[in-house]
């Protein structure tokens, strides 16, 4: 009972790591690419439905990315989308393809990035904290209920303790290097 909820816990803090990794992709530090519309939501007939299933991506140029939309109607939805969003970018349509150019990265761009990643590695260390005390909340009841000893229990904690531990330095180092990579001109 407590290997499963230990294990359990390493499996969601994985994901919150792994999260944390895909949301720090989508920032952009030097060439524009299609993973930084990875999280870009388009109002699709009233669905909410990501951008990269409803068109296709081409990148020209180091700073331009061409957004061809499968379905022609939805032009506008996705314009309205990527101008919203917090890239920065300013899209422009030509009826059939939308054209959309990165701002230059600047130092003020490059330190708003820089905070937009700390705060996403934040919601990524809470998430592994929610984690951590829900796997603790388990434990406490198991041991309460008679279910494993007070020792095994405490072993048990310190072992979710050393989890969450590892989980968040490997956030601190994934955020690290984005802040290197980023604020690298």
């Amino acid at each position: 009972m407590i290997e499963e909820t230990l294990l359990e816990a390493a499996e969601k803090m994985d994901k919150a790591v792994e999260v944390a990794k895909d949301d720090f992709g989508s920032v952009r530090t030097g060439r524009a690419n299609p993973a930084l519309f990875a999280k870009v939501v388009v109002d699709y007939y009233g669905a909410p439905t990501p951008l990269q299933q409803l068109a296709s991506f081409q990148n020209p140029e180091a700073r331009t990315l061409l957004v061809s939309p499968y379905d022609k109607s939805s032009l506008g939805a996705i314009e309205k989308a990527l101008r919203d969003s917090n890239l920065g970018a300013n899209p422009s349509n030509d009826g059939n393809i939308i054209r959309v150019v990165m701002p230059e990265l600047t130092e003020e761009r490059r330190r708003e990035y820089v905070k937009v990643v700390r705060s996403k590695a934040e919601d990524a260390k809470v998430s592994i904290r929610s984690v951590r005390r829900k796997a603790k909340e388990t434990l406490d009841k198991i041991v309460k209920d008679g279910d494993a000893g007070e020792d095994e229990g405490n072993r048990a904690e310190k072992e979710l303790e050393s989890l969450t531990r590892s989980h968040t330095d490997n956030v601190d180092d994934l955020l690290k290097r984005k802040e290197s990579e980023l604020l690298e001109v």
